[in-house]
Parts: structure tokens; C-alpha cells; sequence
């Protein structure tokens, strides 16, 4: 009697066993399957943001046909200038050779397009590049690109900084001859903010990896000074 209550017992824990690792493995299939569609949740959701933010943005006036930069001038060899206003490079940058690049444009020599990026948001606590950069597609709109790009240059804040407020750039904007209403508006508006976005995207793409980066006819200039700016576009321009 003992022997077959004893058999008993043990097919029980054997029952008891196969239905927890049955459990177990469901367990298991729910939780891998719950991954995966985390994962395909994740990825579709990535596309989707991503198509909106290179898809949807503002364009201001004076864009190129892309809409990655502000066009000056129309001659026949294209530089490309990828700044960031937070950037103490891309200031010195424009000390030294901005003059050279508006001489370029006023001979008819080249075709300067500025790519306004927001690479260095890490070193504000505003997102100060990205602002900036709207704020010059705002000073675009107002036909006074290169004037307000200079004084942003001129003010510019220091790395780790807040940056300026709006109100400063605002300030910057009615300083350069800028409607203190309309230009204002933009920049509180955050109008060209998905436009910074589009640019600096593009930037990626290009393979830019830091500011300034200077192109002529998209080969790389590595020591922009102006007397390499000059000689640069006399040979691209053969």
C-alpha cells in the first residue's frame, strides 16, 4: 500500500515539475515576445520622428534649394561655412576671414552659403546653439543675415554658459536694423527652431563633425586663413 502511495507522491512532483517549466517557458516566450515588440515599437517610432524632423521644418527666405544654409552672392565657385554661434573657433573664425568671404561675394568670385548648426547645445544650459541658430534664420527673414551673424559672433557667449536670453537676441536683432516686433516675434515663436533642426541634420550627413568646417566647391579647406580662402576659390575657379 505504502509502495503505491509512494508512486503516487512521485508522479505528483513529476507533474508539479513539467507544469512549472511549462509555466517557466511560457513565461519566457511572453517576455521575448513583449522585447520584440518594444524593439519594432522603438525602431518605427525612430523613422517616424526622424522623417518629421528632416521632413517638417520652416524654411527661411534666402535659403538654398535644400534649405541647409543662407546663400550670399552668386558667383561661380560655392564655399560652404558650417558654424555654430557658441563656438570660440568659429568666432576667431570670423575675425580673421569673414571680411575675406564678403570680398569674395562682392568681386563675383564665390557664392558663400552659412550653415547655421546647433552641434554645441552640450555647452550652454539653454540650448543656446539651437536658439541662435533660429534666431539668425529669423535675422534672414529680415534680409539681415550676415549683419546679425556677425554681432551674435561679437556678444557671444562663453562655453558653459546659459547663453543670451531671447530678450539679448532680440536686442542683437533691433541693433543690426531689425524689426524689434516681427524679429521678436520669430525668435519667442521658435519659427525657424525645426529649420536649425533640418541643418544640422544635413551638417551629419555631409559628414561634418565640427565647426567651423569650411568647403570649397566640397572639398575641405583645412586652415581657412584668408590668403588659403583666396587661393582656394582662384583654383576652383580655373
Amino acid at each position: 500500500m505504502s509502495s503505491r502511495k509512494g508512486q503516487r507522491d512521485a508522479a505528483r512532483v513529476v507533474r508539479e515539475q513539467l507544469a512549472r517549466e511549462r509555466r517557466r517557458r511560457r513565461t519566457i516566450w511572453v517576455s521575448a515576445a513583449a522585447v520584440v515588440v518594444l524593439v519594432i515599437a522603438g525602431v518605427v517610432g525612430w523613422v517616424v520622428w526622424s522623417n518629421q524632423r528632416s521632413d517638417t521644418f520652416t524654411t527661411p527666405p534666402g535659403a538654398n534649394a535644400a534649405g541647409t544654409g543662407i546663400v550670399t552672392g552668386g558667383g561661380p565657385v560655392t564655399v560652404d561655412v558650417y558654424e555654430d554661434f557658441i563656438c570660440p573657433a568659429c568666432h576667431q573664425f570670423e575675425q580673421t576671414s569673414g571680411a575675406t568671404l564678403e570680398q569674395l561675394v562682392a568681386d563675383n568670385k564665390a557664392k558663400v552659403v552659412y550653415h547655421p548648426v546647433a552641434y554645441l547645445n552640450r555647452f550652454s544650459t539653454t540650448d543656446y546653439s539651437t536658439r541662435s541658430s533660429a534666431a539668425s534664420g529669423c535675422a534672414a527673414a529680415g534680409g539681415k543675415f550676415r549683419e546679425y551673424a556677425k554681432a551674435l559672433f561679437a556678444k557671444q557667449p562663453p562655453e558653459g554658459s546659459a547663453g543670451l536670453s531671447n530678450d539679448e537676441l532680440i536686442d542683437i536683432g533691433a541693433g543690426v536694423g531689425l524689426d524689434r516686433g516681427s524679429f521678436g516675434g520669430c525668435v519667442k515663436d521658435g519659427t525657424y527652431r525645426t529649420w536649425t533642426d533640418h541643418v544640422t541634420d544635413a551638417a551629419s550627413r555631409s559628414k561634418v563633425t565640427g565647426t567651423p568646417t569650411i568647403m570649397v566647391n566640397g572639398q575641405p579647406l583645412e586652415n581657412p586663413t584668408p590668403d588659403a580662402l583666396n587661393a582656394a576659390v582662384a583654383a576652383a575657379g580655373k
